[in-house]
């Protein structure tokens, strides 16, 4: 199940960063994100007075009170570290090998020199590098990706960009109205500014606003669904109540005896989607692709060294989620749980008849480990489902052959009309969680700051994150970010090796409390 866990812009900037200094190259003479009336993302030139208004009002008082909080588990960065776990992800992703080719940005050599860099080019990285050139248009904005755009953890989630709060620790599954109000808004920031780039630079990521739905077969996901409608009765928010029997006219199986639909989500295809985030940045990012950070120094100027060179910058953004422990952040705060997919060949038009149903569609399970669906714009179908727990960050092949053979199996529970279709592709993917459901965002030391720990919602949290740590970054305020600062981070995990048996055995019970919906 993909975890469902905008800013009011305020035209004056008030204190930002602890200890901010005069922030390099300020103003917005490029055009900037701006969520009024109509939250579009605009590329307008901003004027020569507003530029020089925007850099006589920058940021240079001290934090408040709960800005600091949000570095609270950071604590001081170590003066230099070697960084040992990258990712190392497998080579049999679906998304990526049908999404365009595209030709890798080359490896980054010998010393690079700039006021920013970014390291991760994850929905994170990609939004946070554009909206940092967008607020800073005379700065150069580095951003490094370890592997090459779209073949990482960002090119391989389902694709689902979710709208829609989800609190799995609520009865309702929505909690209190105003933390989803602003979670609401936070999703939509990123839902939107998505749409306007891909709308703006005609990106081919089959993005349609298409809803979800979310089903369940057993009585135990049915009450899920029934505590959910209370919960989005409050928010205010819209679905439809799907019985099994109308159900194949919608997904073309009778399996499920009931479903959601809330018609607020966005379908994409995640690999063609970051890819054509990262080809269209603006002309001031510098994106290096297979360029892994193996060593770290902190302090006035950040030095990141790699394997053909280093970085030298004044400040460090980390958008590298689970790995943002390897540069000495949050250790022992996140859990890299890796899930799983299958894609198959197209159906053909004999087994499209046979399935019926609409011909593009995405389905989330009322249990947490139960299987998510897709039928995609070429008419294939992909299940989800399988979880493991690697510290690392990095799964293996065993792994994948387990999950392959639950896919198999839960597909075909489902549609036996399709029976013998084969899977052409499976391959694993991590999402990064914290046992409390918190992320982290701010400050996370001098001259670093980080926004991490999407607890699954990447598409959408990433995103907005990524717009709203820049933006902070040049002295915005407003409820949103607010929200996000005052987060009381990642909480610690238990110690090595009772977290490792712990989770796992956790996983395995989950998956098998799933029963029929996994």
């Amino acid at each position: 199940m993909v975890v469902e866990t905008l800013q009011d812009t305020l035209e004056e900037p008030v204190p930002g960063p602890a200890g901010q200094p005069d922030m390099p190259g300020a103003g917005r003479a490029a055009g900037r994100f701006s969520l009024g009336e109509s939250h579009r993302w605009t590329n307008e030139p901003s004027g020569r007075a507003e530029a020089a208004n925007a850099d006589r009002e920058m940021v240079r008082s001290q934090a408040t009170s709960h800005e600091v909080s949000t570095a609270a588990h950071a604590r001081k960065a170590p003066s230099a570290r070697s960084v040992t776990s990258l990712p190392a992800d497998d080579a049999t992703c679906g998304w990526y090998h049908l999404s365009r080719r595209r030709t890798p940005r080359p490896v980054a050599f010998g010393e690079v020199r700039a006021p920013w860099v970014v390291v991760g080019a994850g929905y994170v990285g990609l939004a946070a590098a554009r909206q940092l050139a967008m607020n800073f248009p005379n700065d150069e904005i580095v951003l490094v990706e370890a592997q090459e755009v779209g073949f990482g953890t960002a090119g391989r989630n389902a694709g689902f960009a979710i709208d829609l709060p989800h609190d799995i620790g609520a009865a309702d599954y929505i909690g209190d109205l105003g933390t989803a109000n602003l979670v609401l808004k936070l999703n939509k920031l990123g839902q939107t500014y998505l749409k306007d780039i891909v709308d703006l630079y005609g990106i081919d990521c089959q993005m349609r606003a298409s809803g979800k739905y979310q089903a369940a077969v057993e009585e135990r996901g049915i009450a899920v669904l029934d505590a959910y409608r209370g919960g989005l009765d409050r928010l205010g928010q819209p679905y439809e109540v799907i019985e099994g029997k109308d159900l194949p006219d919608h997904i073309g199986t009778g399996f499920y005896k009931k479903a959601l639909f809330t018609p607020g989500t966005m379908l994409v295809q995640p690999s063609a989607l970051v890819k054509g985030l990262a080809d269209t940045l603006p002309a001031n990012v510098t994106l290096y692709e297979h360029t892994p950070i193996t060593g770290v120094s902190y302090g006035p100027q950040i030095v990141l060294t790699h394997a053909t060179g280093r970085i030298v910058a004044d400040k460090l953004i980390l958008a590298n989620n689970g790995f943002g422990m390897a540069f000495g952040f949050l250790k022992d705060r996140m859990l890299p749980v890796f899930t799983y997919a299958s894609l198959t060949r197209p159906l053909s038009e004999e087994e499209q008849a046979r399935l019926g149903g609409r011909d593009f569609w995405g389905l989330i399970p009322a249990d947490p480990a139960g299987t998510t669906l897709r039928r995609t714009h070429d008419n294939r179908m992909l299940v989800r489902n399988s979880f493991s727990y690697h510290p690392g960050g990095v799964s293996n092949p065993r792994e994948r052959a387990i999950a392959a053979r639950r896919h198999r199996r839960s597909f075909e529970r489902r549609f036996p009309m399709l029976a013998g279709v084969p899977f052409e592709y499976t391959w694993g993917g991590a999402i990064v969680m914290s046992r409390n459901h918190e992320s982290q965002f701010g400050e996370l030391a001098p001259n670093v700051y980080g926004a991490l720990c999407c607890n699954g919602l990447g598409i959408t949290r990433g995103t907005a994150t990524g717009v709203l740590l820049a933006d902070w970054l040049a002295g915005r305020r407003g409820e949103v970010i607010d929200f996000l600062l005052a987060s009381p981070g990642p909480n610690r995990n238990p110690p090595h090796p009772f977290l490792d048996i712990g989770v796992n055995v956790n996983l395995a019970w989950a998956q098998h409390k799933a029963g029929l919906e996994s």
